[in-house]
């Protein structure tokens, strides 16, 4: 089980850092994660539920504030000192209270698809992983 917890830490580190790779990728120009501020990452976040799980106005301003929270509690972690099992432990934390907090807004059907587009992130970085 504590194999699984850790897998796991490391897949949701190495997801925010893919998503950010891709980001930068796509967008030449742009910051990686650790020079980007809590609300470019908030917006990109935004941004990318907006397209993949159709939000409307409401959702998106409420997704908005929440993205924004949580980079915001994220950046101490991101830019600070402590080893990376510490960091991952907080930041598998956040994500967690963050889930919660975006299931409230979400539909049934949008969470779903925000867990499968997690899953899809998670195993595109497993597979990432394996080849390095």
């Amino acid at each position: 089980m504590k194999t699984n917890s850790k897998l796991l830490v490391i897949l949701f580190i190495a997801a925010i850092s893919l998503s950010t790779v891709s980001r930068t990728n796509a967008q030449p120009g742009t910051k990686n994660m650790k020079d980007s501020t809590p609300e470019e990452r908030a917006q990109f976040q935004t941004n990318m539920m907006k397209s993949k799980l159709k939000l409307d106005s409401g959702q998106v301003s409420k997704i908005r504030e929440i993205n924004l929270k949580y980079a915001k509690k994220i950046q101490p972690i991101i830019t600070g000192s402590d080893g990376r099992f510490s960091k991952m432990k907080q930041a598998m934390a956040l994500q967690k209270q963050k889930d919660s907090e975006l299931q409230n807004v979400f539909s049934k059907d949008q969470y779903q698809q925000y867990q499968a587009f997690e899953q899809e992130m998670k195993n595109k970085l497993t597979e990432k992983l394996k080849q390095n």
